[in-house]
């Protein structure tokens, strides 16, 4: 099952250890992230080829130059295993409001094609005790703080995802043992993820 979150320059796959000898099935696919400035940001049709399989793991994106099917790096005939399966939007809480139409038309237009290809979405939004203390001392009531609900039916109006697909999530920084707590609201979020994901499986 592929997953694929845009955030990082070049496409990579992250496999997680089942143990020394095998995987789980679930693979996370990381694509750089989208900005204002067209010269620095992956292109939006880079995005489209990697849903659809065409772009291999490792390939580095050209922000001025997007995968073109004469490339040798080109995929031209994918499997069902090149293909993105889920597609995840990740945004920090705080930037929900800072982001430019600009960029905010390209989740859209993302967002579309996925739901042309039949590929469902969902978002995250991250850092939520950067973007409010409440978070920090009240991790199990995350969902309920005001100021993060109001974040979380914002960005459902600028990009379309229904409010019940969009997860709040702590991440892990300066910890240096692991929070049930937070633990709890990152894996809610994989938890949708894979089930959205089998029912994408199960659907074609």
């Amino acid at each position: 099952m592929q997953i694929i979150p845009p955030s990082a320059l070049q496409y990579t796959a992250h496999k997680i250890h089942k143990d020394p000898g095998s995987f789980y099935s679930v693979i996370f696919n990381d694509i750089m992230g989208f900005e204002q400035n067209t010269k620095t940001g992956v292109d939006v049709e880079d995005v489209k080829l990697a849903m659809m399989g065409h772009v291999p793991d490792g390939y580095k994106f050209n922000p001025i130059a997007q995968l073109q099917e004469t490339d040798r790096d080109y995929i031209s005939s994918p499997t069902l295993e090149d293909r993105g399966h889920v597609l995840v939007c990740v945004i920090p809480a705080g930037s929900v409001s800072l982001k430019s139409e600009e960029v905010m038309k390209k989740l859209r237009e993302v967002r579309l094609a996925a739901a042309e290809l039949g590929i469902p979405q969902l978002a995250l939004l991250t850092k939520v005790d950067e973007a409010c203390p409440q978070a920090e001392e009240y991790i199990k009531e995350t969902y309920r703080i005001k100021y993060l609900k109001e974040q979380v039916d914002k960005f459902s109006m600028l990009l379309g995802i229904p409010p019940n697909c969009i997860f709040l999530v702590k991440n892990y920084h300066s910890e240096i043992k692991t929070n049930d707590d937070m633990n709890a609201l990152i894996l809610t979020a994989l938890k949708q993820m894979i089930t959205f994901g089998e029912d994408f499986l199960d659907n074609l």
